[in-house]
């Protein structure tokens, strides 16, 4: 697990690091408080890092267009 992932799944979720553990059994309470303090120190960098990831990911699903599925719904009138 990185860091970066770590942090954005408490981001969207809100999570507290307990949760982070109740969600990550496999991460040590420690290693959880290390990659949030690794976080606070560098994040500038690592929010850049999401930002960037996050455009990404736009630019990916745009370039993708309309799953045939999505297609077949609205045809429908499904949605």
């Amino acid at each position: 697990m990185k860091v970066i992932e770590l942090v954005t799944g408490q981001l969207a979720n809100g999570w507290s690091p307990e949760e982070l553990h109740f969600q990550h059994p496999y991460l040590s309470m420690s290693q959880i408080y290390s990659a949030l303090a690794y976080y606070w120190d560098h994040q500038a960098d690592l929010d850049a890092d999401i930002k960037r990831r996050e455009q990404y990911a736009i630019h990916q699903q745009q370039a993708a267009g309309q799953s045939p599925l999505i297609r077949k719904l609205r045809a429908q009138g499904l949605i």
